[in-house]
């Protein structure tokens, strides 16, 4: 059963912990990129944390997920750890793979994460062949495919959508608006309801505020308790807002959209501080305790970052091992 987090403060208390984790990773990983010692680009996550942990915290470790190429929050959230992420970005040995995924392959398998996926859209697939995998298995796993909004311009993603409406599959089809497919606003791209397209194939499709934790916690833990009966499957609209550019690389962002707008996310719906606040309201933390997690997150990250800038590469031989020619 997926835990019950409205009954524990302590299950409060980590969701809090893993939305920190997640934005304190993608802090490094930025610096890492700035001070050139990250080989290749990575797309933050930073402002959709609660996103990912709100719905994570609703699966169980044998659940999947499938992620994109923004996935460093969803594998953080699905239970990795930092030394294997920030080696597999530096191309290190210890990585989850070995540090061939890098950024934007990063898989976590051992903790249902199926990997990310560079292609827009292109985990949709492999999201909904293992529901049918674990249909046929009867072994009440679900999955949820995480996906942008600017994955509703692929096919691919409406060819599977059929199939697991037909088949009635235990997929969760979380498609993350943050508003900018790349440079584009979503309203010059995405004509209608976002969750009109999961309808016409007969899915349920539901609209949830990305930036309330508690909110997507409780949509998921309803959605993914359907899906285990087999009433599945289920399209979720989660309305967030990505802080940096569409990579790292993607500073000046005037052109595509304002900074006042980006103040008011990050002033006003900010999920950490306002989730935060929600804590220190219920009387669950003070502020002195939040202020201690946030300290011994950092710390963690900086010595995973040294352990893995001095970890050592994987051996030229491997070059062809653990890959797949035609």
């Amino acid at each position: 059963m997926a835990k019950n987090v409205t009954a524990n403060s302590e299950d409060y208390l980590r969701m809090y912990r893993q939305m920190v984790r997640i934005r304190t990773f993608e802090d490094n990983a930025n610096q890492l990129y700035l001070t050139a010692k990250m080989p290749g680009l990575t797309h933050m996550y930073s402002g959709q944390e609660a996103v990912a942990v709100g719905i994570c915290e609703a699966l169980e470790k044998t659940d999947h997920i499938t992620s994109t190429h923004r996935g460093h929050g969803h594998c953080v959230a699905k239970g990795a750890e930092f030394k294997e992420m920030f080696c597999e970005l530096l191309g290190k040995a210890e990585g989850y793979c070995r540090g061939k995924g890098g950024s934007m392959h990063i898989a976590d398998q051992a903790n249902g994460n199926l990997g990310a996926n560079a292609i827009v859209g292109g985990s949709a697939g492999i999201a909904t062949g293992a529901a049918l995998t674990a249909k046929r298995l009867g072994n009440g796993a679900v999955t949820v495919c995480f996906f942008g909004d600017g994955a509703l311009g692929q096919g691919l993603l409406y060819e599977v959508m059929n199939m697991a409406a037909l088949w009635k599959l235990p997929v969760i089809y979380a498609c993350e608006n943050n508003l900018y497919g790349e440079y584009t606003h979503v309203s010059e791209m995405a004509a209608g309801k976002l969750g009109g397209r999961a309808e016409a194939f007969g899915i349920e499709a539901f609209e949830v505020d990305g930036q309330d934790v508690l909110a997507v916690n409780q949509l998921t833990q309803e959605l993914v308790a359907r899906a285990r009966k087999g009433e599945g499957p289920f399209f979720m609209a989660l309305n967030t807002y990505r802080y940096h550019g569409h990579h790292v690389g993607d500073i000046n962002r005037t052109y595509y959209r304002s900074k006042e707008e980006e103040a008011d996310w990050k002033d006003n719906r900010d999920p950490i501080t306002n989730f935060g606040a929600w804590l220190v309201k219920e009387n669950i933390a003070n502020a002195e305790d939040l202020d201690a997690i946030q300290a011994e997150i950092k710390a963690a990250a900086t010595n995973a970052v040294t352990y893995a800038l001095d970890a050592p590469y994987p051996p030229a031989d491997e070059v062809d091992s653990h890959v797949f020619a035609a």
